[in-house]
């Protein structure tokens, strides 16, 4: 299974619809991250960016998942890449205790 960047560009002004969706999409989120589909999730701390690392098949297959996004419709773009190294912390084995 491949890994791929997802970039998202975030609306400059939050409308109120896009806030009431904020509860629903976190949970969505949190249901990939607990299915090993999204590994990381962050957003600018303006929040007009966001950046995923997933796991899928295919950029399409990684695309459709991004759609079902319940703030998909606010997204001013979507870039999809596959990654070809993805290293981090919590994708090591964690140190060795000799208690």
């Amino acid at each position: 299974m491949a890994k791929f960047m997802v970039t998202l560009q975030l609306p400059v002004v939050f409308t109120e619809d896009f806030v009431a969706l904020i509860p629903r999409h976190r949970m969505f989120i949190n249901q990939l991250i607990e299915e090993h589909v999204v590994e990381a999730y962050a957003i600018s701390a303006d929040r007009t960016q966001g950046w995923i690392t997933m796991n899928g098949q295919s950029a399409e297959a990684i695309r459709q998942v991004v759609q079902q996004f319940p703030l998909y419709a606010f997204f001013t773009a979507v870039k999809i890449n596959e990654l070809f190294v993805f290293d981090s912390v919590s994708s090591r084995f964690p140190p060795i205790s000799l208690n």
